[in-house]
């Protein structure tokens, strides 16, 4: 559980970082599932030439969207009582996961992401409402590229304009004198909500370095547009993932984290 002062961080601050989240048996499964997605060839390179089209030959900034159909490690992940808990404390109760995705920067020429705030797509009411959580699938340094966040941020907002090193993304350029690095080992994670600003840097080190990200949205800010689209995890319509899956995913984590070192 969160204490007061972590909870009112990111309500002031919009940004929490919680060293050592998982543990390291939970990392290494994590990084076992990375290397499969990689043998499989399933990570794209969304990095462009400066056009916003042709996709680099020089640099690599690799994405896999969305995670839960590819890994039922990863589908069971935000349904794990320390993400249910923390979430709940930080947006209030009755969320969803609103999105699950990981960006991969191979060592030397791994590209990062440009300046953007979430709420620029998501556009919900309160930017509060929503939180991302990134999780450092390796150590994350100023070196490899670690995430970095503008305090406060999410009280202002940005324009926004395609950004040409992106084949899809958006970028902003919020105050980067106020950013602040968030260096992480393997393991540790960063709460921000929908409207911080925040960037990766890139890989100028000798090892790839990988994020994933889970976003979760407070049910009563789900645009009516999309509410079929949405994965339950507290309030009455909380099935366990049932409903949405198919079959009971809350509560098999850590009997995933087994079976994937099993096989790794």
């Amino acid at each position: 559980m969160l204490n007061t002062h972590q909870v009112e961080q990111f309500r002031t601050l919009g940004y929490l970082a919680l060293p050592r989240f998982f543990a390291a048996r939970e990392v290494a499964a994590l990084q076992a599932e990375i290397a499969r997605f990689k043998r499989e060839g399933r990570l794209r390179n969304v990095a462009t030439e400066g056009d916003g089209k042709t996709h680099s030959a020089t640099k690599a900034n690799l994405q896999l969207i969305p995670l839960f159909d590819k890994s039922d490690l990863l589908r069971a992940l935000p349904f794990e009582a320390k993400v249910t808990q923390a979430v709940g404390q930080l947006i209030g109760e009755r969320f969803v996961l609103h999105l699950d995705q990981m960006f991969l920067k191979p060592a030397r020429h791994g590209m990062g992401t440009s300046w953007h705030q979430d709420n620029a797509y998501f556009k919900i009411a309160d930017p509060l409402k929503g939180t991302a959580m990134w999780i450092a699938a390796h150590d994350a340094t100023l070196a490899n590229g670690t995430l970095c966040v503008v305090p406060e941020s999410f009280k202002e907002e940005y324009p926004h304009s395609r950004d040409p090193h992106s084949d899809h993304h958006i970028r902003c350029y919020p105050p980067e004198e106020r950013a602040v690095p968030v260096e992480l080992e393997a393991g540790g994670v960063v709460f921000f909500c929908y409207g911080t600003a925040h960037s990766t840097g890139a890989n100028h080190t000798d090892r790839e370095r990988a994020g994933i990200a889970f976003h979760f949205l407070r049910t009563d800010y789900i645009p009516e547009e999309a509410r079929f689209l949405r994965t339950h995890l507290s309030g009455p319509q909380a099935t366990g993932g049932a409903q949405e899956y198919g079959t009971k995913v809350a509560g098999t984590w850590a009997q995933e984290v087994e079976r994937v070192l099993a096989q790794a």
